[in-house]
Order: structure tokens, then sequence, then C-alpha cells
């Protein structure tokens, strides 16, 4: 019967997008994967683990001022860590939302 309400429905629809913080961190995340030079280094870091910046640059074919762009934005969005040792800092992604996204995507081995 055409529009016909189906409550059962609207209600699992209507309590799937309730919490707003939370759809508003994940479009977040999701804004982060969608610039293909973010995406690139989150690979890369998934696929390395910890990684120098130049080593990074390297492997995605940016310059080095351009990753290091790139990793200030994903640091402060909490996505990846530096660890430094002596005067090399690496990167490793400590968000496993992240994480699964990209493997769930089939850009990683995972």
């Amino acid at each position: 019967m055409p529009g016909a309400i189906d409550s059962t429905a609207v209600e699992a629809a209507a309590a799937a997008v309730s919490d707003r913080d939370q759809l508003r961190g994940a479009a977040e995340r999701f804004a982060l994967l969608a610039d293909p030079g973010r995406l690139a280094v989150l690979v890369a870091v998934r696929a390395a683990g910890a990684i120098p910046v130049s080593d990074l640059a390297l492997a995605c074919g940016m310059n080095p001022p351009a990753v290091s762009q790139v990793l200030r934005l994903l640091r402060a969005s909490g996505v990846v860590r530096p660890s430094r040792s002596g005067r090399i800092v690496r990167y490793a992604l400590c968000d496993e939302d992240v994480a699964r996204l990209l493997d769930d995507a089939g850009l990683t081995r995972g």
C-alpha cells in the first residue's frame, strides 16, 4: 500500500541516527579519508608501521613538507601518534577505527 508507514523501520532508522555526536565524529573521520594525499599517507603508515616523514614522503611520492602538514592534521585528529628515537620522529596509526576502515576498504593487508 503506497504511503504506508512502517513504524518498525522508522524507529530503527531514528535510533540509528539519534546520537548526533557519534555521527559528527564519524563524519570527521570519513572527511580525513576523503583527501587522496591524506589517504595515501594513512595507507602507507598502516602498511609500514612506525615510519619517519622522509621515508613516508618517498613512499607516497609527496614532498616532505606536504607529508608533515598531513601528519600534523592526522596527529591533531588523534589518528596517528609520533614517537621519537634520537633525532628521528616516526609516525604510527593509533586509531583502530580508521585502521579497520582502511582494511575493510581493501586498501591494506590488515
